[in-house]
């Protein structure tokens, strides 16, 4: 199969996510700096998931552009990781209408531990699919920093009822290492 419509598709709902996420941020009432005060944790929280969607589209387009091929497996793994997307604007204004209490910083995590594990799920059909030789196998290699998030999304789980900030750390942390350009692929196309 084609891999144009689950390009588009995927594009498509990544767009919509990111709408629905500004559409709940609330003009102020008032002209005083006083008045953005209640907005400032819903906002932070918008800019962090609009960085997670962010990474999870580029690298989303990265992978399909070393895809040549796709099939049904592949495309009922796209719609596990859309789905698992597709909560981050409820997760984002739950925990940032909640001041980042426990409980919504630990489901916010448990959504971004899901995306991940769809993700992972994802690049490893589309391999199979392609082959342990595929210009994919080789840009991913080890995928070291995939699981490395993995793991620290279900560590921040049960920290977010410890001490909410170390929970919303981790989460800036992973981002933060995700916005260092990964070149792997790109290296890769360069190569062949």
């Amino acid at each position: 199969m084609h891999k144009g419509r689950l390009e588009a598709f995927s594009d498509g709902v990544i767009a919509v996510l990111i709408t629905i996420m500004v559409l709940e941020l609330k003009v102020p009432h008032g002209t005083s700096l006083e008045t953005l005060r209640p907005l400032v944790p819903i906002f932070l929280t918008y800019v962090l998931s609009f960085v997670f969607l962010g990474i999870y589209w580029n690298n989303h387009h990265h992978m399909l552009q070393a895809t040549e091929r796709i099939n049904g497996a592949i495309l009922w793994a796209n719609l596990h990781l859309l789905f698992w997307l597709s909560l981050v604007p409820l997760v984002t204004g739950w925990m940032g209408e909640n001041n980042f209490a426990s409980l919504p910083t630990a489901v916010y995590g448990a959504v971004l531990f899901m995306a991940g594990i769809a993700y992972t799920i994802l690049e490893a059909l589309i391999i199979r699919h392609q082959g342990p030789h595929s210009k994919l196998a080789a840009a991913v290699g080890r995928g070291g920093k995939g699981k490395l998030s993995t793991v620290l999304y279900a560590a921040a789980i049960p920290l977010a009822f410890v001490n909410e900030l170390i929970a919303d750390a981790i989460y800036v942390f992973v981002a933060l290492m995700w916005l260092v350009p990964d070149r792997r692929i790109e290296r890769t196309f360069d190569s062949h």
